[in-house]
């Protein structure tokens, strides 16, 4: 009987490889039939969710969710966070516009507590009431921050606000999950916080002074990370881990541990690193984080989704209602000159973009689940509704976007005054242009 067990385990990995050999290949794929699509109108992600999905055991089930694929899932979700909190400047969510950010947020919670209590007939004040409620109040960041960068918008004012909005649309609800669907008493919870956010900010200052000091550790680091040691890079990586681990052993949402890390490397290099974001882009975007997608796609119940058309739209109304409306509001009533510039179609850019929802969708309803709230099918809904939320809201907020970027009526003026002054030229004498500066 002892000797079956090689053989049996060695079964079991080879199952595990074939997954992960179809998972790897729809990532492979994605980029190449996203690129083959005139304009790219559907982004990767959309992509890559769709392909597990498909392949998932609702449907060809070919994608197993075996512990192993779910951990390597996690892991994924951690590296999209730590790079998410590593593109973040501190200042964007604790300065002005990030504080209305912060209180539009709340706003949104306050929205969808009441929506939920009135409109389904579930209470707010169960857990499967308050898993929707949290999940109506959340911005993907993460999962915006690829389709930012490929469309150029992150480096911009609009990119900007969309982080200010957007980032506390992703802390927040890692925190009411915290808060609110922990079966320990409040103020555990609490405590258990406090003493997770002085251990991140212990390391971040302790990174901080090793590398401000000219110190060994310091140049074992820094010499170490073009070698085959990639010391630099092993280090952020254990960041990683040690506190998604710490997350995990005290029973919170390991977003909270990797968007930890993120912002503990971005104080410890705060004018950045290109070699290290490189490569950590490389680890990221070239392996974990592609397979957290099609594996968050396979856990999708298509056949569960087809029987609740109704209970997939709604949620995306009520999210577009509760989450976008405040969004537009707070920047329409903001009095800085350069949120006022941006317009009101850019505003509503801004709050398309902090509509989409993914990754904390997939976290609260897999806790109600857990605890038996809520059916898996309905969560399946959920999940479906924030999966089409990537696909819907960078669509439409590109729309917004590109006609903002047209300025047809400015364009139309321009080019009447231009005609206008072109024939003036020509009735004006040449020593009279010099003169004028024409």
């Amino acid at each position: 009987m002892v000797a079956l067990y090689p053989a049996k385990d060695n079964i079991l990995m080879t199952h595990d490889f074939i997954s992960l050999a179809i998972i790897a290949l729809v990532a492979a794929l994605a980029p190449i039939v996203a690129n083959l699509i005139p304009r790219k109108p559907v982004p990767e992600t959309v992509l890559l969710l769709v392909g597990g999905a498909v392949l998932g055991p609702s449907m060809v089930n070919v994608i197993w969710l075996d512990e192993s694929v779910q951990l390597l899932s996690e892991l994924g979700c951690a590296m999209l966070f730590l790079l998410a909190g590593y593109e973040i400047n501190p200042k964007t969510i604790t300065g002005r516009e990030g504080k209305r950010g912060l209180a539009t947020w709340a706003v949104t919670l306050g929205l969808a507590f009441i929506a939920v209590h009135a409109f389904t007939g579930v209470s707010a004040r169960g857990m499967d009431g308050l898993a929707v409620t949290i999940a109506l109040t959340t911005t993907a960041i993460g999962a915006l921050m690829p389709i930012l960068k490929e469309r150029g918008l992150l480096e911009t004012r609009i990119g900007s606000s969309i982080l200010s909005y957007g980032t506390w649309g992703e802390l927040g609800p890692v925190l009411a999950m915290a808060l609110l669907l922990s079966t320990r008493a409040a103020w555990q919870t609490v405590a258990i916080l406090i003493g997770f956010v002085a251990i991140a900010v212990l390391v971040a200052r302790f990174g901080h002074q090793t590398t401000q000091s000219d110190g060994r550790v310091y140049r074992i680091l820094f010499e170490g990370r073009e070698t085959t040691s990639q010391t630099f890079v092993r280090v952020t990586m254990l960041l990683l881990i040690v506190l998604v681990a710490l997350s995990s052993l005290f029973s919170l949402d390991i977003v909270l541990g990797a968007f930890a890390a993120g912002f503990i490397l971005r104080y410890v290099i705060p004018e950045g690193d290109h070699r290290l974001e490189s490569k950590l882009d490389a680890i990221g975007y070239g392996f974990l984080i592609p397979l957290f997608f099609v594996i968050s796609g396979a856990k999708i119940d298509l056949t569960a989704v087809a029987s609740q058309p109704m209970l997939l739209v709604g949620f995306i109304l009520m999210l577009l209602l509760i989450r976008a409306v405040p969004i537009v509001v707070s920047m329409m009533r903001d009095k800085d000159p350069e949120v006022v510039e941006l317009g009101p179609r850019n505003h509503l850019t801004v709050a398309i973009y902090c509509t989409t929802a993914l990754p904390l969708i997939v976290a609260v309803t897999t806790v109600a689940v857990n605890a038996g709230a809520m059916e898996a099918s309905t969560a399946s809904v959920f999940v479906s509704a924030g999966a089409l939320t990537v696909l819907i809201m960078p669509l439409l907020a590109s729309i917004t976007y590109r006609v903002v970027e047209a300025h047809p009526i400015e364009r139309i003026r321009g080019r009447w005054s231009g005609s206008l002054s072109s024939e003036d030229d020509e009735n004006v004498p040449p020593e009279q242009r010099e003169d004028d500066g024409r």
